[in-house]
């Protein structure tokens, strides 16, 4: 087992741990969790020999291996299964063995590193290797391609492979699932409940530490706490802790309260100045409980849109790829044939595999990429924010926040003092001399707050949001949760972070085969579709359709996954300006009848919620109409020289117009709610 005994342990000037200690034992599964910046990476490094402690006792077992994802990014020729198969240091040190004894030509020493080979499972390493990397979401192409030809998230999924592979007794994970989609993020879980050894993990997805581990260690305020259970055990634990630590401290300054009452009473009166001196010396003697501090929560908000229009985007045949990168090669297509509406108000969870699509759907709604053929036509006062799964590389890394939000305000807007800006980033714990701090010198979390604040000022109608929470803590993230909630304009999210999905989208699309599908169903219908298409592609048979509507677009067909490097390639063609670009089905089952079928059901549908969507657009006209009435309204009222009787009209008016409001927002509602019946029914 491992123990830590009185540990100190500083970092500079900071004490990460103050005798702290901590006793872990073999074949548990630990989450270690904390603030960001409280030492969770710097207590790994000590477990790892990499630093020693200032004070205090650190055992592990010496014959202990150690299996820890590298941080750095590999740079090598080698394929990625023989990269993978380096990882496992017993396999390495008995090949090295063998290749020592067949140059000395000792028989003896050659048939002992058989023995080695054998017990380091030298037979089925490559295939152990192999099966690591197809459940990370490698295909099977890939396998042998160099490391060198990945993009930096797949380099680290090499090394968490490479980790992986190492038979060890202690495995330190920390951040895991940042690089991880959920079909993968699904597939990691199931390996790790299965490993034997002792794991320590840091991670800031919930469901994910729930699913695997079953002991929580708090690092907080320089000292490690040792909780029984995953991490929502953990939380109802520590806030009944709290809970009580709060009360008995209220208690006693209440008891604290009484004695010094009597003795400021009664210490000058003779006849009780005996009682008073024992309560003197009981208030010495009393031991003094510390009151309950804990950080405090970080809470923001997305502003209210200036407009929502509806719908906000729409889809026609719409292509998604990237277009010819060098002269003379053509575009690659990699989501073709998406025609579909984003309505105001929708949250859209958008789901699939790793290189299927996701980023560059994302991409090409917010601009970033030029659609390759099909229309794409946004409603008249659209407003996109858009949060990249690159966002934070791009921020300057020599200025600080205030100089962003300057350039944001200044060349986006809206316009804004610099005492504005400052109280705004204040709002984001942005303050004092730390709105000055290079931005460089920021942790990931204070850069993703950055990108945050930024991304509300720009005051947005539809959020694009890709992989928003790769470098947020808990907080933070349940703090973006709550905001996403209470934004009232539309969300599109790309997360491989489950309870965000869960607690924000009411809908998924699915992309995958190289179209967009709509997703019937939630996401533990979506991890059993993923372990039914894992079972079919095991036996070599044809992954199952996804569950969706009974009425559905066909499934367009499916586009190359661009090679793992820096970028796609393609020798297609290019296509002409405006041309757009048709994706045959990939099933002989989707004929002409059925696209007729397909397109009498929709004209049916548009006509039948016709009626429905005029009465909402005209109550949306007259809310505006009786907005702009309720603002002239209440300044005729704020006028200091109108009579008696001017009040008492304007007071009138005011109440029509609130009563008219409330009660047209009434039937909106309703309305809104028998339309999506109707859609959700066709």
């Amino acid at each position: 087992m491992i123990t830590l005994r009185n540990i100190t342990l500083r970092r500079g000037v900071k004490v990460v741990l103050q005798n702290a200690g901590v006793v872990l034992q073999p074949g548990e599964k630990v989450g270690l969790v904390g603030r960001n910046g409280a030492g969770k990476s710097s207590l790994f490094s000590l477990l790892a020999g990499r630093l020693h402690a200032d004070a205090g006792d650190v055992e592990i077992p010496p014959r202990w291996r150690l299996g820890e994802v590298a941080q750095e990014m590999p740079e090598t020729e080698d394929g990625a299964t023989d990269f993978v198969l380096q990882g496992d240091l017993p396999l390495q040190q008995a090949q090295a063995a063998l290749a020592a004894a067949e140059a000395s030509g000792d028989g003896h020493e050659i048939g002992h590193a058989h023995q080695l080979l054998d017990e380091a499972g030298t037979f089925d390493a490559r295939s152990r290797a192999e099966a690591l990397l197809l459940g990370l979401g490698f295909r099977a192409q890939e396998l042998n391609a160099p490391v060198n030809s990945f993009s930096g998230g797949w380099r680290m999924r090499l090394q968490l492979a490479r980790a992986l592979m190492c038979p060890a007794e202690l495995l330190l994970l920390d951040e895991p699932t940042n690089h991880l989609d959920l079909d993968a993020l699904v597939w990691l879980e199931s390996w790790l409940k299965r490993f034997d050894g002792l794991m320590i993990v840091i991670s800031h997805d919930r469901e994910f530490l729930d699913a695997v581990t079953r002991v929580t260690v708090h690092l907080d305020e320089a000292q490690l706490t040792r909780y029984g259970g995953n991490f929502s055990a953990f939380e109802e634990m520590r806030a009944e802790r709290l809970s009580q630590a709060a009360a008995s401290y209220a208690k006693q300054q209440e008891r604290i309260a009484h004695l010094q009452k009597f003795i400021d009473r009664f210490k000058a009166k003779a006849t009780k100045a005996k009682q008073a001196q024992s309560r003197v010396k009981a208030l010495a003697r009393m031991e003094r409980l510390a009151p309950v501090l804990t950080a405090g929560d970080f809470e923001f908000e997305f502003r209210e849109p200036a407009s929502l229009p509806n719908p906000m985007l729409s889809f026609d045949g719409l292509v998604c790829g990237y277009p010819g990168l060098a002269p003379g090669s053509g575009p690659t297509p990699i989501v073709g044939g998406v025609s579909r509406s984003v309505l105001a108000g929708q949250r859209i969870g958008i789901l699939g595999a790793n290189g299927q699509g996701k980023s560059t759907l994302v991409k090409t709604i917010a601009g970033a990429l030029p659609p390759l053929g099909g229309r794409m036509t946004a409603g008249k006062g659209l407003v996109i924010g858009y949060f990249a799964q690159q966002e934070l590389d791009v921020l300057s890394l020599d200025d600080g926040p205030l100089m962003h939000m300057v350039r944001l305000a200044r060349d986006v807007g809206p316009p804004a003092r610099e005492q504005e800006l400052r109280d705004f980033l204040g709002r984001f714990r942005f303050t004092g001399e730390m709105a000055q701090q290079a931005v460089g010198s920021l942790s990931g979390g204070e850069k993703a707050r950055l990108v945050l604040a930024m991304l509300v000022w720009q005051r947005p109608n539809l959020l694009l949001m890709d992989e928003p929470t790769n470098h947020l803590d808990l907080t933070t993230r349940e703090a973006l949760s709550v905001a996403l909630n209470e934004f009232e304009g539309t969300v599109m999210l790309v997360s491989h972070d489950r309870a965000l999905l869960r607690e924000t989208c009411d809908e998924f699309w699915l992309v995958t085969r190289g179209g967009v599908l709509p997703f019937d169903g939630d996401l533990d219908d979506y991890q059993k579709w993923l372990l039914e298409v894992s079972r079919a592609t095991a036996r070599g048979l044809p992954p199952p359709d996804p569950p969706r509507p009974a009425v559905a677009a066909p499934i367009p067909a499916a586009a190359p996954r661009p090679a793992p490097g820096p970028a796609p390639r393609s020798s297609a063609a290019p296509k002409a300006a405006g041309h757009r670009e048709t994706v045959p089905p990939p099933s002989l089952s989707a004929t002409r009848d059925d696209r007729k079928g397909a397109k009498q059901s929709r004209a049916r549908l548009a006509e039948t919620t016709r009626p429905l969507r005029v009465e909402l657009q005209r109550i949306d006209d007259r809310l505006a109409r009786l907005a702009q009435e309720k603002t002239e309204v209440e300044t005729l009222l704020s006028q200091p020289r109108a009579q008696a009787d001017d009040f008492a009209e304007y007071g009138r008016r005011l109440a029509h117009v609130q009563a008219e409001t409330a009660m047209l927002e009434e039937r909106w509602l309703q309305l809104q709610a028998d339309l999506e019946t109707l859609q959700a029914g066709a």
